[in-house]
């Protein structure tokens, strides 16, 4: 590993898509939060889809579907400010399809945060086509909202560990539980099915393999405390027959978990890994899932501020406002 100490990623500005679904209120109260924690401004997107509703639909529709945005942006936010009065929020009302327009009003610096159900969603653990579409092509991160909404705080977060490239990823993490005063678990998942079947596979060779696992998360470990010097961070590697489900399983004691989107095989293009996949749609806490530039090493991700902005509709878009110092939380 690089011996030099990296430099503390900032967390940028959040974005949330509001389609009037009740799991879309959640994810934009839960947005509000975290904007709050960050000192940062939360921006609401309702993408109205105007632009390709306009090859079909008459002018009085496409107005009546403008006014119904406007109008639940407005409630949305009103929402909020009764929660967080001091709360920056813009709003803006996009015309295009919702992934779309929530990759634009995020930026390369925002994060978008998204309920894990839709309108159009038929299931109870099934993530939106918006927000798995989101998740699967945003550059930048990107947070599904999961789990029950008056769940107790548990003063942790979780980063899943994949290999010694995941520092970017850990740090961001990092930066996560350091805005809510948590602790930071470091979890490595190693399938031992993995390494089983090959006629040069000893049973001594397993045990290496686990071992160097393990060291790996410690040095990670020790990385991570040397740019946060003042965090609690813990590390373990679980052996099992399942990643996704031992991941799960840690999602239930944990406030959010951060893992990178999977790495894309041979060049091609934007894809969620089988792990990430499962975790957006059966993790028992928010899952926030990175873009390959964010979780690697020499990434450059986490920088705050947005940029690529254009004028808004529907109302400001989201501006820095200087850091606020976060909230005291009640423990």
């Amino acid at each position: 590993m690089d011996s030099e100490i990296p430099v503390r990623p900032e967390l940028g500005n959040v974005v949330v898509g509001v389609d009037g679904s009740p799991s879309a209120r959640t994810a934009a109260l839960w947005a509000a939060a975290e904007a709050d924690r960050r000192g940062r401004a939360l921006h609401l997107v309702h993408a109205a889809d105007t632009d390709r509703r306009a090859a079909f639909a008459d002018a009085e529709t496409l107005q009546a579907v403008r006014e119904a945005g406007r109008d639940l942006l407005s409630d949305t936010a009103q929402a909020i400010h009764q929660r967080l009065p001091d709360l920056p929020v813009t709003r803006e009302l996009s015309r295009q399809e919702p992934v779309a327009g929530l990759r634009a009003a995020a930026g390369r610096r925002g994060t978008i945060v998204v309920g894990h159900r839709g309108l159009g969603g038929f299931g109870a653990l099934m993530l939106g086509s918006v927000g798995l579409g989101v998740a699967a092509r945003a550059e930048v991160p990107v947070i599904v909202v999961r789990g029950e909404s008056e769940r107790p705080e548990t003063g942790s977060v979780t980063a899943a560990v994949q290999d010694a490239d995941d520092l970017g990823g850990l740090l961001l993490a990092a930066a996560e539980a350091d805005a809510r005063k948590a602790a930071l678990r470091l979890v490595g998942v190693w399938n031992v099915l993995d390494h089983v079947g090959s006629v040069a596979t000893m049973l001594d060779d397993l045990d290496g393999i686990a071992r160097q696992r393990v060291l790996e998360s410690k040095e990670l470990a020790d990385r991570v405390r040397e740019v946060y010097p003042e965090l609690i961070v813990g590390h373990r590697v679980e052996t099992g027959t399942s990643v996704p489900g031992l991941l799960i399983e840690a999602s239930g004691r944990t406030d959010l978990i951060v893992m990178g989107r999977g790495r894309r095989p041979l060049g091609a293009g934007p894809t969620l890994g089988r792990v990430a996949h499962a975790l957006i749609h059966h993790a028992h806490c928010p899952v926030e899932i990175l873009p390959p530039a964010f979780a690697s090493a020499d990434g450059d991700g986490g920088a705050a501020g947005r940029d690529g902005e254009g004028e808004a509709r529907g109302g400001a878009r989201a501006r820095p406002r200087g850091r606020r110092p976060p909230r005291s939380r009640r423990r």
